[in-house]
């Protein structure tokens, strides 16, 4: 792979497409038990899911790159560090913003035609760039960011369905929403001091890190309610979905056993790791429910 290629990946963490895209499929997953298959759905899915997670990452990168610079933990990224240049990473995300929309066409022009993502595509594309500019005016910045990894089982089951029957997927995606709002507070745990210090907003610097991680675990919480909540709203759900959804318990519990106030060097692992188990576990074990009914 080209140099500058592989640095462009590496500045998105495309590999953490994994957090957002199992997410989509599942909804996706749930729309096909009621709709036809169509694989130009699937593929219009995954190239939107890419594009927008990717101009948004490339974004973030560009609005933080003066305050990377200022972070010992983040100085070494490649903006602050020199090795891509901000005309590259813009190149980059405008590309991704083109793609992203015109990925969108797949729906408009299948048969029979859905509109919605044509229509839609401008305010979430608003909506996951906005993202970047929250921690300068608010701590609610995490939910943001939930909300904005929400749009993706939402968006995944408009594009298959349209504008109906949207209960099942509003209730995956506000459990999504808690999920990344948590982990994400987990995260931001590093920088509770810089942020204090360099003004910007995030629950750690405004309530502290003991306070965070107990406001993540509420959060969590809440996520794994709602994903009780969603066994009983779809009639495509059974008892291997409860399996899983145990397991996810499970899995949280040891994510916060992880964390401690006094203790952050496991925040990656808890973030990276378990996230991303919880994640792909999940579209698994429900794609099993759905064979098995």
């Amino acid at each position: 792979m080209p140099t500058a290629a592989r640095k462009l990946l590496e500045l998105i963490r495309f590999s953490h497409t994994i957090f957002a895209l199992p997410f989509a499929l599942l909804a996706a997953a749930l729309a096909w038990a009621e709709e036809p298959f169509r694989a130009v759905d699937l593929v219009g899915i995954l190239l939107c899911m890419v594009f927008a997670r990717s101009a948004a990452m490339a974004f973030n990168r560009l609005a933080d790159r003066h305050i990377d610079a200022r972070n010992p933990r983040t100085a070494a990224r490649h903006l602050p560090a020199g090795t891509l240049s901000a005309a590259a990473v813009w190149g980059f995300t405008l590309a991704c913003c083109a793609g992203f929309v015109a990925s969108t066409l797949l729906f408009a022009y299948r048969d029979p035609p859905n509109q919605w993502p044509l229509y839609l595509c401008g305010p979430v594309l608003l909506f996951l760039l906005g993202y970047s500019l929250a921690k300068r005016f608010t701590s609610l910045a995490h939910l943001w960011l939930g909300v904005a990894l929400m749009l993706a089982p939402v968006a995944a089951w408009i594009a298959v369905k349209g504008l109906t029957d949207l209960t099942v997927p509003l209730i995956l995606g506000a459990a999504v929403a808690f999920w990344v709002a948590g982990f994400d507070i987990l995260y931001a745990c590093q920088d509770a001091d810089f942020d204090r210090a360099a003004g910007l907003h995030s629950v750690p610097s405004r309530f502290g890190v003991p306070a965070s991680l107990r406001i993540a675990a509420a959060s969590h919480a809440v996520m794994f309610g709602l994903l009780v909540w969603l066994g009983f709203a779809s009639p495509h759900l059974g008892w291997v979905y409860a399996v899983g959804l145990a397991a996810a318990g499970g899995l949280l519990v040891y994510e916060h056993r992880l964390v401690r106030p006094d203790d952050l060097t496991r925040v990656n692992r808890a973030f990276f790791h378990v996230n991303g188990v919880i994640s792909v576990g999940l579209l698994v074990l429900v794609l099993i429910q759905l064979a098995v009914r």
